[in-house]
């Protein structure tokens, strides 16, 4: 019975230290699989790669409106109108498609008689009506012009406010989509760089995020974290930024 207890005392003592043995090679397998990942995550750069192009606008677009005062609501349509005919000779004489032209819905506003308070009384004195025109066309020199000769519509009585040009870039996506594969580029070509001086090179690229996108003045200097796209001027200058990360092997 003796010999029995010993041999059952030395199975125990042989699996736990069995158990033991198991649960440090666990341990170190498992360790070891934490610092083998630590050391690829940690072998990862991210670099900022940006491309920049220079466009001209190929999109210009005015807008303006005017404005009748009248006594009688029927009449001052009537005059409205009018001006609205004038307005739009006048687009089509200096060179504008017809298609080109969209005009707004007319706005009427009474205007009230005022207190001796100053304020206003609820009688009408009379209607204040205006309308928006606005033109769009691929003929950008010719916009240029019009906004600026348009003030000859005064000489026919109409009162003419006229907003400065707008100048844009149609095609912006497709030129959105190549700027972003150039600054990518760049971006692995400067990964490339800073880890071939050490010895070493890059492998996959992890990720990619898009950073400032932006349409500004030719010769502009201005950076906006939120981006900004410039409709002041005819010549622009497109900046597009590529935050990227790759392995290093």
């Amino acid at each position: 019975m003796k010999d029995i207890r010993e041999i059952k005392d030395y199975q125990i003592v042989l699996l736990g230290l069995i158990i033991a043995a198991g649960a440090i090679i666990s341990t170190f397998l498992f360790s070891h699989a934490v610092v083998s990942y630590q050391r690829l995550q940690n072998q990862a750069l991210t670099v900022t790669g940006s491309a920049s192009q220079d466009i001209k606008s190929d999109l210009a677009v005015w807008k303006g409106y005017y404005e009748v005062r009248s006594k009688d609501l029927k009449a001052g349509y009537a005059e409205i109108n009018a001006d609205k005919n004038s307005v739009k000779s006048f687009l089509i004489a200096n060179g504008m498609k017809e298609d080109d032209i969209k005009f707004s819905p007319v706005s009427s506003y009474p205007v009230y008689k005022k207190l001796p308070n100053g304020y206003n009384s609820n009688d009408i004195d009379g209607y204040r009506l205006s309308q928006n025109v606005e033109v769009s066309s691929s003929d950008v020199e010719n916009i240029s012009k019009l906004s600026q000769d348009v003030a000859k519509l005064i000489e026919k009585n109409v009162e003419l406010t006229s907003n400065n040009v707008e100048y844009y870039v149609s095609n912006l996506n497709e030129i959105k989509v190549k700027m972003l594969a150039e600054a990518t580029k760049d971006a692995k070509q400067r990964a490339k760089s800073m880890v071939e001086s050490t010895g070493g090179h890059i492998g996959v690229m992890n990720s990619a995020k898009m950073g400032v996108f932006q349409i500004v003045a030719k010769d502009s200097t201005d950076v906006s974290d939120y981006g900004i796209y410039d409709t002041s001027a005819k010549d622009k200058k497109i900046n597009a930024v590529v935050n990227a990360t790759f392995t290093i092997k």
